[in-house]
């Protein structure tokens, strides 16, 4: 299994195992939101020591990452320097991210992506988009203020 460093713990179940020892993932259908790698990086570092993460994804050049969030938010998102996609026309299906076999990695369903959290192993089914607008807020404002000190 593919260990980020992430907290397992949280308030969602997807980071907790069943009887047969598979992570317990819901078919949740998510929209994916997708913003700069460093404001998503310290997003991350904030949603996982207070309210619990979603998967995220990385792109292969690490330029951005890619929140995994409800379905829906898409249509209502409107955080500067970040966009919200509603994805394949209908949502990705979380459920069907980790129904691979036992002991195998979840693979992203964005091609030239990798998980930096995996379903498995996030803190929640998908990232509150409420909560995920306050940790990308919190974000801009540490790293201008930590790049006004340089």
């Amino acid at each position: 299994m593919w260990e980020t460093g992430v907290s397992r713990g949280g308030n969602g179940s997807a980071g907790q195992a069943v009887a047969d020892g598979a992570p317990a993932v819901p078919a949740q259908a998510c929209d994916l939101v997708t913003v700069p790698a460093r404001q998503g990086l310290e997003a991350v570092d904030i949603l996982r020591l207070r309210d619990g993460v979603g998967p995220v994804l990385h792109d292969g050049t690490c330029d951005t990452l890619g929140f995994l969030v409800p379905a829906g938010t898409a249509a209502g998102w409107d955080v500067p320097g970040s966009a919200c996609t509603q994805t394949s026309g209908r949502g990705i299906a979380l459920g069907a991210l980790c129904g691979e076999g036992e002991g195998t990695a979840a693979q992203p369903p964005v091609t030239g992506t990798g998980w930096l959290v995996p379903p498995e192993g996030a803190g929640a089914e998908a990232t509150d988009p409420a909560v995920l607008r306050e940790a990308l807020g919190e974000a801009a404002r540490t790293i201008e203020a930590v790049d006004r000190c340089q």
